[in-house]
Formats: C-alpha cells, structure tokens, sequence
C-alpha cells in the first residue's frame, strides 16, 4: 500500500475554508478562493502569496485565473475581476440575485451560473451583461463552453442561419435535473438534455468528438451528442454521487460519494479500472503522467497507478475536505476546508511510475520479440506439415 508523505510547504494566510483553487495558464501563480470572503495569490516559484483580494461581502465560492487577472464569485450575488500585479478591482459584475456558484472564462465573454436558477454572460472588459439565460427551474451548478465551429459541419451550420453572427453555446448542468445547451448570441435554449434524475453536479466536454460528459446524484454518468442531444450512454456502477469527472485519452476518471474513482472507456462504456481506499467521498480529481491524484472527505490526496489502480501513496496532514487540487513542476497543491493550502513533492512518485512503466515497456517488448518467434516457428512447422503432405 502507499506510504505517508509530509507537505513541503503549509500555506495558513486564510482564517476560513477554501473552496477553489485556479492555476494561471502559463502556470506562474496560483489563485485560492475562501469562506473569509477574500482571494489570494500564489507563486508557484517561490510559494509565497504576493495578493490579496478583500472587497467580498460574503464568502467565495469560486476562483478562476488567468495570466493577467483574477476572477472570483460570491454568496454576496457578485462576480469580481482583479488585476494580479496590483491586487486592484478591475470590475465589479451585478446582476445575480442570489449566490454564485460558477464562473467560466472563454474568449472575450464571463459566464456564471447561479442559485437564481440563471446563468448569465458578461463582457470582460465592460463590466456589462450581455445575455441571460432564463429556463433551468432550479439552481445551475455547473458550465462549460464550445463553438459550433468545432462540432457542426458547414451544412448544418447553414441550418442555423439565425445564429451565425455567433456560434458560441454555453452549456448548463442544474439541480433540476437537466443539462441545457445555449446559443450565447440569443440567449435561445438549442438543446434541453433529459435522463438524469437527480442533480446534475459536474460536465466535462469533448467538443471534437462531440460528446458531453455530465454526473449527477442519481448515481450514473450520461455522455450526450451535443449536436443532435441524443443519450449515448449511461455508466452506472456508482452507489453513490458522481461528484467529479476528467477526461484523458478516451478514457474517463469519475469521482463519486461512495468513495471510489471509476475508470471507464469512453468508446465501449466498459469500465476498466476502480481505485478504492478513500474513507470518503472523492471530491476531487487530477490525472498527470500516468498517475491519478485524488482528493477527499477523509482529509486525504491520494496518488494512484492510473493502469493498475494501486495506491501509491497518502498525503496525510489536511484536518477537513480536499476541495482542490492542482499540479505544476512536479508539486501537488491541495486546498482544503481548513483553511490552509498544502504544497507535496510528488518527484518521487513521479519517478516510480516512469520505471514502472518502462518495465512494463521493456516486458512488453519481450513478449511481443518472444510472440513473433512463436508465429514464426509455427509458421516454419505448418509449411513443413503441408510439403510432408503434398498440398
């Protein structure tokens, strides 16, 4: 089984849980977000916070960064964008009438999803809302974003004539059960997803294949054709909420409250792998350079052998939920509800697995030498079979 790892560093700045924690695109600083209503930032050089963002009026549930700004979103029913070199609010974007779960960044646009049962989409740069998204009739939890002209042929781009100035869609995810697609130029509902029959907690989108990922408390992943909305499959071995999902080379990792991860390959639905030793439920996943990083209620990050499912090792010291996790240079970072940010050291593990592998590698390709040896020899014995009997 895995052993003990000690943090290399225990960042306690923070005096409430955090709920997120962003890495910046160019992987220079890292952005935590708390239950104390401010947002902080990281070096990932040197580990240190170098900002701190106070302006919330209640706690933050969410974090996103980018390399030149900061945004965050609140119960206080507001989305925030900060500047990162001087720790200044850039814009203040209101509208939500009630908390903030979800903000998602992609181009020059803003979305968020809300308790008000909405998600709305706003200018960067202006401060301005430019469309809401009006017909979830519970809250919206989740989101993500695509361009039709990733997934749509020319034809039936030519079908939508009425959206062409823009080709943008938001996708929803709402404790009403339902997934939505959205044109964002509109604000028109393009594709309402049913089958799930309880909340929808996480999406995971694979735009060139065409296929939406969503769980949900009813126990089951769904995969959707966000083209046509058909249902595709259903993976349903979970006894608990599908909490998380990552997607990596067709294969897809699922989180869920019966304290297991579940490996599934995407094109056959077959599940391939489980790893199971959390005392909780898994509230958080990562998969880097074959290993898959988990975090959970246990107040545990696990590292596994993504092929084989063996436990590698236990990052022990957080007292509550891992709400977060993220990788960069070989370091883990974990954020937790007790307020701290954990940094590890996961070079050896890291390591481990790449001898591992090329065991496997260097196994394999002595099978493979000794298999063509095999053909070969039988091959040589039926030729001599057939010339002893004249065919």
């Amino acid at each position: 089984m895995g052993n003990s790892g000690s943090a290399v560093k225990v960042c306690t700045d923070h005096q409430g849980g955090i709920n997120w924690l962003s890495l910046s695109p160019d992987g220079q600083r890292l952005l935590t977000g708390s239950e104390d209503g401010t947002a902080r930032l990281w070096s990932t050089a040197d580990s240190q916070c170098h900002g701190h963002f106070q302006g919330h009026e209640s706690y933050i549930t969410f974090c996103h960064l980018e390399n030149e700004a900061a945004f965050t979103c609140s119960a206080d029913h507001t989305i925030r964008k900060w500047d990162v070199v001087t720790g200044q609010c850039l814009a203040i974007y209101r509208g939500h009438t009630s908390i903030v779960n979800r903000i998602l960044v992609a181009k020059d646009y803003l979305f968020s999803g809300s308790y008000d049962r909405t998600a709305r989409c706003w200018s960067v740069d202006k401060e301005k809302q430019i469309q809401e998204f009006r017909g979830h009739r519970n809250c919206v939890l989740t989101l993500a974003h695509y361009s039709s002209r990733d997934v749509l042929e020319e034809e039936e781009e030519e079908e939508e004539e009425e959206e062409k100035v823009s080709r943008d869609l938001l996708v929803t995810g709402s404790t009403d059960c339902t997934v939505k697609v959205w044109w964002v130029s509109s604000g028109r509902c393009y594709q309402t997803l049913l089958g799930h029959t309880g909340a929808v907690l996480c999406l995971i989108l694979d735009a060139p294949n065409r296929e939406l990922f969503s769980g949900s408390t009813d126990y089951t992943i769904r995969t959707w054709n966000i083209v046509t909305g058909e249902q595709l499959k259903v993976f349903k071995e979970h006894q608990g909420s599908v909490i998380c999902l990552e997607l990596v080379n067709r294969h897809l990792y699922s989180g869920s409250a019966d304290r297991t991860v579940k490996c599934w390959f995407v094109d056959t639905g077959e599940r391939i792998q489980t790893y199971k030793a959390h005392k909780h439920s898994v509230s958080t996943l990562k998969y880097h350079a074959g290993i898959l990083f988990t975090g959970s209620g246990d107040a545990c990050a696990r590292a596994f052998n993504s092929k084989s499912g063996v436990l590698q090792k236990i990052f022990r010291g957080h007292k509550f939920i891992i709400n977060c996790i993220q990788i960069h240079n070989e370091l883990l970072y974990t954020a937790s509800h007790d307020g701290t940010l954990r940094i590890w050291d996961i070079r050896g593990v890291c390591k481990r697995n790449k001898r591992r592998l090329k065991k496997e590698r260097s196994v394999q390709g002595r099978s493979s030498q000794k298999g063509s040896l095999s053909r070969l020899f039988n091959n040589k014995v039926g030729c001599m079979v057939q010339q002893e009997n004249g065919e």
